[in-house]
């Protein structure tokens, strides 16, 4: 068997890029699930740039209008008149990406583990049996544990962690998200509450499963509510080269995540155009160059989860006070966008009174900011 791009793994990034590319090219996908989903993921995506990545509105479970955000001691919230975002079924998103690509020629394999290079080929495993298949173009959408990272002897500079996330039964307002931050609760990260509908949501953080059990207690959540429980781990960092050779990397597997949020899906996506734009020149090579945007992201976020991690609860409890006064949240609710963290910090910075009493806090926030 021969393809122009063989694309491993089918996850909703490869499936993106596999409807992209299905039109021009003869584009084959491999993956060793036996089902689509499964993985765990909230599945919050911005509302703007899922309307303009077309995505399927079959997969939208919830609309969110705004969110809460808590400290230990304060609470404040932000709202808008139309959705921000939209809370989507990780499965339907896939298959019904899986399903337009099939549509435009796009040949898919699941049960399918790919093992390696070989001679220029892919080698892969079904049910015992291993075959190659050669392509020109490879690419390696095989999330943070990526097989085609390792062969292609990618580097990585990274944070990895692990998240926990339950579906539970509780009271909710299906219109908000809960951002929590409190370090004496879940030091590591934020813990969130994604409402499905008024009584059921996805709860989780990223830590250990203590710092989860501590959060559903402080929410008072109760463990024999739970209809769901998913592990995952996530990679906040670079891993390097994107691409080599005939060979790309693609959504987690080349850590093109937030790392402000950890949320994978637009970014991927994002590249998964410029991989596309890439293609179609035959210049490969120019994909680096192509995810500028998503890369200046990704920078910003590292430096912000730096200054997150250095802060302790008393500064942080300076900031949401500064953060939730009405000047600061009338910046927020007319101006910041759910995937572009670097225009949120700018929109604030432009407030000289945030400006002043941001400094106050903490001049390496400011730092990191700019």
């Amino acid at each position: 068997m021969r393809y122009d791009v063989l694309i491993i793994g089918a996850g909703p990034v490869g499936n993106y890029l596999a409807n992209l590319l299905a039109k021009d090219y003869s584009v084959a996908v491999v993956e060793k699930k036996n089902s689509f989903g499964g993985k765990a993921c909230t599945g919050i995506i911005g509302s703007e740039n899922y309307e303009r990545l077309n995505l399927p509105k079959e997969a939208i479970l919830n609309e969110l209008y705004g969110a809460t955000f808590y400290s230990r001691i304060q609470s404040f919230s932000i709202g808008r008149k139309s959705p921000q975002a939209y809370l989507v079924d990780r499965k339907t998103l896939e298959r019904e990406l899986a399903k337009r690509a099939m549509k435009k020629g796009a040949d898919y394999f699941m049960s399918t583990t790919f093992k390696g290079f070989k001679n220029g080929k892919a080698i892969l495993q079904h049910l015992g049996e291993v075959y190659e298949v050669r392509a020109n173009f490879y690419v390696g959408a095989d999330g943070v544990n990526s097989t085609v990272a390792k062969a292609i002897e990618a580097k990585t500079k990274a944070e990895f962690l692990i998240g926990y996330e339950v579906e539970v039964l509780g009271e909710f307002n299906e219109k908000a998200v809960e951002v929590w931050v409190n370090k004496e609760i879940t030091p590591d990260f934020f813990a969130w509450v994604a409402p499905i509908d008024g009584e059921t949501a996805r709860v989780g953080t990223f830590g250990s499963i203590e710092d989860l059990n501590r959060f559903l207690r402080l929410r008072r959540l109760e463990p024999t509510r739970i209809l769901e429980f998913k592990a995952g781990s996530i990679g906040l960092g670079w891993r390097k080269p994107w691409i080599k050779g005939n060979v790309a990397l693609l959504g987690d597997a080349a850590l093109q995540v937030k790392p402000t949020t950890a949320g994978g899906i637009v970014y991927g996506m994002l590249c998964a155009q410029a991989l596309k734009k890439a293609l179609l020149e035959w210049r490969p090579e120019k994909y680096w160059n192509y995810c500028s945007w998503v890369r200046k992201q990704v920078s910003f976020g590292l430096k912000f989860r730096k200054l997150f991690l250095g802060l302790n609860q008393e500064e942080i409890e300076k900031i949401f006070e500064i953060l939730g006064s009405e000047d600061a949240k009338e910046v927020i609710e007319t101006q910041a966008d759910f995937d572009d963290h670097l225009r949120t910090a700018k929109a604030i910075l432009k407030r000289p009174k945030l400006l002043a009493k941001l400094i106050r806090v903490s001049p390496a926030l400011i730092k990191a900011l700019l």
